[in-house]
């Protein structure tokens, strides 16, 4: 899929103990005062190798990918987003209504016309491909026109991700727009989720687990170095293709028999249902024996819980459920 970071191709349910959103300003109403917006400035960051300082707040963002502008939503920045682009899914319900109201540049990535046209002086991506400098907006094509920008950290990530870099993208984002009280906020709740869920798991054998993406003649699966790969060990699984060192590779079917998954995690996103890729995961003779196949047992989450944002903690009660 072409938001993806390059070499990815076209293109991880029990009851939430500590709700995240209650702690959170999702609706994106509530606003900040002069005071506020001014407090923790000058404030500096290095993002993917690009030191920035920010003398003020950015007033009109414009987050490029759906996981990016989630957490913009979680932290109550509605009011800052000048416009969005490129859902894999649909936004969770809680932030409906805010992403309503937002205008949307593009069904996808924007051309960089069309991004100056609503005069950003932030712009966030999710994924390294919102940067592509054969498309002209590189991040220092940007730099030239004034304006600042954020790479997810997983998109430049040289180790595995995991959910301390979940932390760190919520907090860095939230001190640069002056509500890093917020960003706190939201990390504490996460963080008392995640040790509700690790408490039902205890004890637990870990479940071996085979993510399905897409993919016929090879399977595109998460590797070891994404967040999927973090989520699924904290639900109480294990990657069978977690010493992959990569987010997503592609494996052979024969690997896939050799492994023996226990449950296939099915990524849902896109115009290939999860019934179809049940279908033809069933159908495959190469795979009867295995033994998820055999036992039926398949876990689902969206494409957009298994990426380093605001719904990662979340992905971890909701697989450790269907684990």
């Amino acid at each position: 899929m072409s938001r993806r970071p390059t070499g990815i191709r076209a293109l991880a349910a029990a009851a939430l103990l500590v709700p995240l959103a209650a702690c959170s300003s999702s609706d994106g109403e509530a606003g900040t005062g002069p005071a506020a917006r001014a407090a923790g400035f000058p404030y500096t960051v290095t993002n993917c190798g690009v030191k920035t300082t920010y003398e003020a707040p950015p007033k009109r963002a414009v987050p490029m990918n759906q996981h990016a502008t989630e957490v913009l939503l979680e932290l109550g920045l509605k009011d800052r987003i000048a416009g969005t682009a490129y859902l894999d899914d649909q936004v969770l319900p809680r932030y409906e209504k805010a992403y309503k109201s937002l205008p949307v540049i593009a069904k996808e990535y924007p051309s960089y016309e069309k991004l100056l046209s609503v005069d950003p002086d932030y712009v966030y991506g999710g994924y390294a491909s919102a940067f592509l400098a054969g498309d002209g907006r590189s991040r220092a094509a940007l730099a030239k026109s004034g304006i600042h920008s954020r790479l997810n950290v997983e998109g430049c990530a040289k180790r595995p991700v995991s959910m301390d870099d979940v932390y760190r993208e919520v907090r860095e984002v939230g001190s640069t727009f002056g509500v890093r009280d917020r960003a706190d906020r939201w990390v504490k709740g996460a963080q008392r989720e995640l040790a509700a869920t690790a408490a039902r798991a205890k004890d637990k054998k870990p479940r071996a687990v085979f993510v399905y993406d897409s993919g016929d003649k090879t399977a595109f699966t998460a590797g070891g170095r994404g967040i999927g790969n973090d989520i699924i060990e904290r639900a109480g699984g294990r990657n069978v293709f977690g010493d992959v060192d990569k987010s997503f590779s592609d494996a052979s079917w024969e690997k896939v028999v050799e492994r023996r998954p226990e449950t296939i995690l099915i990524l849902d996103y896109g115009a290939t249902t999860v019934e179809q890729k049940k279908k033809r995961l069933l159908q495959d003779p190469v795979l009867q024996d295995v033994p998820a196949v055999k036992n039926k047992s398949f876990a689902v989450l969206r494409l957009s819980d298994v990426v380093t944002g605001v719904r990662a903690p979340e992905a971890v009660r909701k697989l450790a459920a269907q684990l």
